[in-house]
């Protein structure tokens, strides 16, 4: 039986809330977690060459007898002389079968379901785990083209795998020691903390302060602990979002100066 352990976003990664888990193994080791998180795409690399500046990633489904496509496009910087690939936006998701010797592009309406479904459950997954959504950091670099897109995206309507991640939370949360300073709405989960309560988006992991809706930025510490964390190793964002519950309902106990700021703004 192994142990769920969830830890703070500081740089300590102090443990503050565990729980057994049935089922899985007491380790996992280097070779299954890649086995775990490697989910077959392959792509060429994008870079300010002639042909680097668009690709697309691609995985057999189907035993073999079909492929999806997932196109992305090398997003330019500001700057001339800045060669480094930093972002990337994303385009349209293409599926082909294969015919025997040749890969024919086919409609959606053909694509078996659970076809269909792993493949955009793949996507779905990499868009919100990789979204500048994601940085609470974001809105602090100032004037940006993707500043509108960002504020959009940090409290939208859930993407499909956040409305797992949803799911996950109501099974999950009950049997907490924080179950009662948090409650589950449709996109956010409200915390009370005992100087002030939070609301943490469900999809990009985000936090607004109430009463004044202000945002509060808490980087998570870089680097793993080397523990088995939560047993949803494709959705690190939900371990996000319980860390920071768990944090924040203990918001008289926080020490980190970064944070203790934002509070008492």
């Amino acid at each position: 039986m192994a142990t769920v352990t969830v830890r703070d976003e500081t740089a300590t990664g102090r443990a503050i809330d565990q729980w057994p888990l049935t089922g899985l193994p007491e380790r996992i080791s280097a070779r299954e977690l890649v086995r775990l998180r490697a989910r077959g795409w392959q792509a060429g690399y994008l870079g300010t060459w002639d042909g680097g500046y668009d690709s697309e990633a691609t995985k057999p489904f189907g035993g073999g007898a079909w492929r999806a496509s997932f196109h992305h496009q090398l997003v330019e910087t500001d700057g001339p002389r800045d060669h480094d690939v930093h972002h990337c936006s994303t385009d349209q998701v293409r599926f082909a079968r294969h015919d025997g010797t040749t890969w024919q592009p086919a409609p959606v309406t053909d694509v078996p379901p659970l076809v269909f479904t792993e493949a955009m459950r793949d996507v779905d997954l990499f868009v919100g785990v990789t979204s500048i959504a994601t940085d609470p950091q974001w809105a602090d670099r100032g004037a940006d083209r993707f500043r509108d897109y960002w504020h959009r995206t940090v409290v939208g309507e859930l993407t499909p795998s956040a409305q797992v991640r949803r799911d996950a939370l109501a099974r999950l949360l009950p049997r907490m020691a924080i179950a009662g300073r948090v409650t589950l709405a449709d996109r956010y989960l409200h915390v009370r903390g005992n100087l002030r309560g939070y609301r943490i988006h469900l999809g990009s992991g985000n936090i607004m302060m109430e009463p004044n809706d202000a945002y509060l930025c808490i980087v998570p510490a870089r680097g793993g602990t080397g523990r088995l964390h939560l047993p949803f190793e494709d959705d690190p964002m939900l371990s996000t979002i319980l860390s920071k519950a768990i944090m924040l309902a203990a918001d008289d106990s926080i020490t980190d100066p970064t944070v203790l700021r934002q509070l008492a703004a």
